[in-house]
């Protein structure tokens, strides 16, 4: 069993809830970088995720500023092969199981195949079901598919099953950057009764009260991002969580 997946599983087994901080090259500078994890001297994240629907910055270069301010663990989340980076601990794998579209449930994973297969990176096989989250998102509009309405809890599990029998190691709900509202709670428990693998949420967590909803409703791991972005100090909210 690889190292991050290993990592993720004891936590799991154990019963602790894990963070990830997920930076968009973008939307960082190498100033806010070093903000962001001056924060943490106290407390710190489990991981940091890099990536995006749509990035025009040099991912690699994100890494090289993350691993000057910080030791912890960085795994690629990308949203295309142009993101790949070798220099990570883990790649997260993703595939969009809740679409239709061919490009993302293996197209892309096509183009990468050669250059992850050869890189040595931890490849984490992950089953990414984006849902509804209010608004039309950037993963929405540019993977061309229609996120699991918020209503339809029999559709998200169906599709989480599905994902786990297909042998993905992990699932993760999305409501997409920016979300106006995150995935709801009962869909995470709904899913969290039928399925045994890690389970993240991430997409319009806001504050500490809806992380600490999606932890109790059965999330292993939460992601926040556009919250941290713009407003750093969103950090010791999330640290009143894990008080």
């Amino acid at each position: 069993m690889s190292c991050i997946y290993s990592q993720i599983q004891k936590n799991r087994a154990n019963g602790k809830k894990m963070l990830a901080i997920l930076l968009d090259p973008d939307k960082v500078s190498s100033q806010k970088i070093s903000y962001l994890t001056s924060l943490w001297h106290n407390a710190s994240p489990d991981f940091i995720f890099v990536g995006g629907s749509l990035v025009n910055s040099d991912t690699s270069l994100t890494i090289d500023n993350i691993k000057q301010c910080t030791n912890l663990p960085i795994v690629l989340f990308p949203g295309s092969v142009s993101q790949l980076s070798c220099n990570v601990d883990a790649l997260l794998f993703l595939s969009l199981i809740s679409g239709r579209n061919p490009e993302y449930l293996i197209g892309q994973h096509t183009q990468a195949a050669f250059s992850v297969k050869h890189s040595g990176i931890e490849v984490i096989p992950t089953g990414y079901m984006l849902i509804d989250g209010g608004v039309v998102t950037s993963v929405q509009y540019v993977s061309g598919t229609m996120p699991i309405p918020r209503t339809k809890t029999d559709i998200a599990v169906s599709t989480a099953i599905a994902g786990e029998l297909l042998g993905l190691k992990m699932l993760y709900l999305e409501a997409g950057s920016g979300a106006a509202e995150p995935v709801p709670c009962e869909m995470i428990k709904a899913i969290r009764q039928m399925v045994d693998v890690p389970i993240i949420v991430g997409g319009g967590l806001r504050s500490a009260e809806a992380i600490a909803n999606a932890y109790k409703a059965g999330a292993d791991m939460v992601v926040v991002g556009t919250a941290i972005e713009n407003n750093p100090l969103f950090w010791h909210e999330i640290a009143k969580v894990f008080s």
